[in-house]
């Protein structure tokens, strides 16, 4: 999609109320989708309380939450790829380009914000952002302007898949707290992919190693810092969860413990070194022997000290639930905004008193969070207190198919 479209979108994104600034709540004042996912086209006009979208399943319940979470850096809550995200009508290919535009009200005023795939021939596609009509230089821009946080059900085997995951949702809730951090990931990750390149291509230009060594080595200590400065602001913000069980996160891997040692800056130097006398093995392999990348996030359960991976899988829910309501409280405050919240048929799978004690957690928190589930039964205690949206199949031939019923 050409960039101007993008900003047309967010145009009509911003018109109408910013409610939710004069409430001082962080919140999506107005949604607007094109050709993404499920959605030919889409506009919701929201207020700052709770927002609850129900629908069968295929409805594009999920798909709205999606659009949201690429509102932040990365690739959003189902990490698809760029192409996977343009609306594909039954009997007909995808369609060439696709756009997600908000206006977020937030302390500091309304901010809208705009992001999309633009045309680029095929394998050239790319994800454009725009903030007040401006082009962003990276995603990385977006974190500075709100935080989104996230819980699905492909989460549910967090504690059991592999360490990237684990790594990528620490990383999610650094990005409310250090927004430069997605820079520096972004940065760092370059930086390896460019060093491969050269050692692969068999390269004797050991200069231009070197200063992407420094690069790496620069960004990766600050990575690692800042994961494990929120991990144990997390685990001492457990004694908050109640009734959640409590969380204890830790961050192992060498450059990490190097951090026990020494200063920051001798450990810059140390993973340098590493990297340096790394080549010829990393040259065979690809990727580094060593960085922050290699870490592991070590979740467990406080009270009785148990791995998360060991516990039920009730246990290791109430956990992520537990992770994610501590990040959102730090946020606020930190940043005195509470972050975006999207939840993902998280209430359908806890019991009435759990399902009762996470409503009001959130509603603590004091930001807006959207919810979706196919039974609106479930959300009956927030009658009254959040704005319900009925969710229908998208329907290819008209602009406006998917737009939810008011």
């Amino acid at each position: 999609m050409p960039l101007h479209d993008i900003a047309g979108l967010c145009d009509r994104a911003a018109e109408g109320g910013d409610r939710g600034a004069a409430a001082g709540v962080p919140s999506v004042a107005r949604l607007s989708l094109s050709t993404f996912r499920c959605h030919h086209g889409l506009r919701l006009v929201t207020e700052p309380a709770p927002v609850v979208l129900t629908g069968r399943n295929g409805a594009g319940k999920t798909s709205i939450l999606e659009a949201l979470s690429l509102l932040s850096p990365g690739r959003g809550l189902r990490r698809a790829r760029i192409e996977e995200l343009a609306w594909r009508p039954a009997d007909g290919e995808a369609a060439a380009a696709w756009a997600v535009a908000a206006r977020l009200c937030t302390a500091d005023g309304p901010i809208d914000v705009g992001t999309g795939c633009a045309e680029g021939g095929a394998g050239h596609e790319r994800r454009e952002v725009r903030i007040n009509g401006e082009r962003a230089r990276s995603q990385a821009a977006l974190s500075a302007v709100a935080s989104v946080l996230w819980l699905t059900p492909d989460m549910d085997r967090l504690f059991m898949d592999g360490a990237g995951a684990r790594r990528r949702f620490l990383d999610r809730l650094v990005f409310g707290s250090d927004p430069a951090h997605a820079g520096r990931l972004n940065a760092y990750e370059r930086a390896m992919q460019e060093r491969s390149r050269l050692l692969r291509a068999g390269t004797r230009e050991a200069s231009w190693l070197a200063a992407l060594e420094k690069t790496m080595a620069g960004h990766g200590v600050a990575i690692a810092a800042a994961r494990r400065e929120t991990a144990e602001r997390l685990t001492s913000a457990g004694a908050e969860a109640r009734p959640f069980p409590a969380a204890s996160v830790a961050v192992a891997g060498a450059v990490e413990g190097w951090l026990d040692e020494q200063p920051a800056l001798a450990v810059e130097d140390r993973l340098r070194a590493a990297l340096a006398a790394s080549r010829r093995s990393d040259a065979e392999t690809g990727g580094a022997e060593v960085g922050p990348h290699r870490a592991e996030v070590a979740v467990a359960h406080a009270a009785s000290g148990r791995p998360a991976r060991t516990c039920s899988t009730g246990e290791q829910k109430a956990l992520l639930i537990a992770l994610v309501l501590a990040s959102a409280r730090l946020q606020r405050r930190e940043r005195s905004a509470a972050p975006l919240l999207l939840l993902d048929e998280v209430a359908a799978h806890l019991d009435p008193w759990h399902r009762q004690a996470l409503f009001e957690c959130v509603e603590a928190v004091g930001g807006q969070a959207w919810y979706a589930g196919t039974d609106a039964g479930v959300f009956a205690p927030l009658n009254g207190r959040a704005q319900f949206f009925t969710v229908g199949a998208a329907a290819p031939a008209r602009a406006a198919a998917a737009a939810a019923a008011v």
